[in-house]
C-alpha cells in the first residue's frame, strides 16, 4: 500500500454509491483522471469494494469492527486529501456511505485520538444528480456530519453535476469544458490544501 508524503500532496476520490452505472462513481473516477493529468497522486476507491455489516455497537463490543473497515481507514491514513463524491438521498447522502463513515469513525488504534482519521484530512464534496440541483441538498446534511461530527476540515468549494445523465462523454469527461475546469479548479484546491496540512 502506498504511504503518504509529506512532500507531496496524494488524493482519494470516494463514491458514495457502489452502483455500476452510479454517476457519482463517474465523478470520482474523473477527479482521479484530473489528478493525475495535473500530476497530482490519486487513488480511486469504491465503496462497494468494502462490504461492511450496518453499524450496530453490540456488533463491535462483541466482534470489533469489521476488516472492511480497518481497511478503508487504511486507505484513508495514507492519503492527505480526500473528494467524496456523494449521492443525494431524500435530501441526504447514502446509507453506504453513512455506514463507511460511521464504522470509520469507532476504530481507534494504539496511541491515536479519536477521530483522527478525519481530523487530520483535508475534504472536498461533489455530488453528481440527475436532478437540476446537482444534489446539492444532500451535500448539506454530509458537511454537517464531517464538520461537526467529526470535526474535520471541509474546503468551502464544492462541485455539483446537475443532470447528469447528459453530462458525461463517452470517456467519462465532462462534455462542458469549462466545468471540467471547475472541477480541476476544486481538485488543485484540496491538492494545496493537503500539501499545506501535511507538507
Amino acid at each position: 500500500m502506498p504511504t503518504s508524503s509529506k512532500a507531496e500532496p496524494r488524493l482519494l476520490f470516494i463514491a458514495g454509491s457502489s452502483r455500476e452505472k452510479s454517476w457519482n462513481k463517474k465523478l470520482a473516477q474523473l477527479g482521479e483522471k484530473i489528478a493525475d493529468a495535473n500530476g497530482i497522486k490519486a487513488t480511486f476507491a469504491d465503496l462497494g469494494d468494502y462490504p461492511m455489516p450496518i453499524y450496530n455497537g453490540d456488533i463491535e463490543v462483541n466482534d470489533g469492527p469489521p476488516e472492511n473497515a480497518r481497511k478503508l481507514k487504511a486507505l484513508m491514513s495514507v492519503h492527505t486529501g480526500i473528494f467524496i463524491a456523494s449521492p443525494e438521498y431524500n435530501a441526504s447522502f447514502s446509507p453506504l456511505l453513512k455506514n463507511s463513515i460511521d464504522w470509520v469513525s469507532h476504530i481507534k488504534d494504539e496511541g491515536e485520538a479519536p477521530l483522527q482519521v478525519f481530523k487530520t484530512r483535508v475534504f472536498a464534496l461533489g455530488a453528481a444528480s440527475p436532478g437540476g440541483m446537482g444534489g446539492l441538498r444532500g451535500l448539506a446534511q454530509l458537511r454537517i456530519v464531517l464538520e461537526n461530527g467529526l470535526n474535520a476540515l471541509v474546503l468551502p468549494d464544492q462541485f455539483v453535476v446537475p443532470k447528469a445523465m447528459e453530462a458525461f462523454d463517452e470517456n467519462g469527461h465532462l462534455k462542458n469544458k469549462d466545468n471540467q475546469e471547475t472541477f480541476k479548479g476544486v481538485i488543485q484546491k484540496l491538492a494545496r490544501a493537503a500539501h499545506l496540512l501535511h507538507g
